[in-house]
């Protein structure tokens, strides 16, 4: 029983893990692409 709990934790804690990597991977590439657009308007 300890075992199927301890894995089921860890798939939790790991998909979880992986959508806060999407995320932020998502938000910096947004950052960036601001960042570049405002870099453009200003030259």
């Amino acid at each position: 029983m300890a075992k199927e709990d301890i894995k089921k934790l860890l798939e939790d804690a790991k998909q979880r893990l992986d959508q806060d990597h999407e995320s932020f991977t998502k938000t910096i590439n947004d950052d960036l692409k601001t960042f570049k657009k405002k870099t453009l308007d200003k030259i």
